[in-house]
């Protein structure tokens, strides 16, 4: 059974830091894409950064891009993702992703976790 469990969300400043982990298991993922999203109130999932199990590949949407790193600890199944310089704007439940594919929209990904709230008050 794949179970994706995301910790390390929170309530933090804006200007702060959060560093989100993923605990993947139940399957190799090695050929698999690992990804962030988020969604916040009354919006759509949107995607935030993915890289390749093998840590070869990284790629940001603008929602990620500058501020974010994702990292992957692939001895530990572990996936992570820095957040710098939050704005209230960041504020939504943030999601881990596995997906046999090498593109972003939420569609194409096969597994996900239950998410984990990120507040970033002003």
């Amino acid at each position: 059974q794949v179970q994706l469990v995301e910790f390390g969300g929170g309530l933090v400043q804006a200007g702060g830091s959060l560093r989100l982990s993923c605990a993947a298991s139940g399957r190799t993922f090695s050929t698999y894409t690992m990804a962030w999203f988020r969604q916040a109130p009354g919006k759509e999932r949107e995607s935030v950064a993915a890289i390749m199990w093998s840590g070869a590949s990284t790629y940001y949407t603008n929602s990620g891009r500058g501020r974010f790193t994702i990292s992957i600890d692939s001895a530990k199944n572990m996936v992570y993702l820095q957040m710098n310089s939050l704005k209230p704007e960041d504020t939504a439940v943030y999601y881990c992703a596995a997906g046999a594919t090498n593109t972003f929209p939420p569609r194409h990904y096969d597994y996900w976790g239950q998410g984990t709230q990120v507040t970033v008050s002003s």
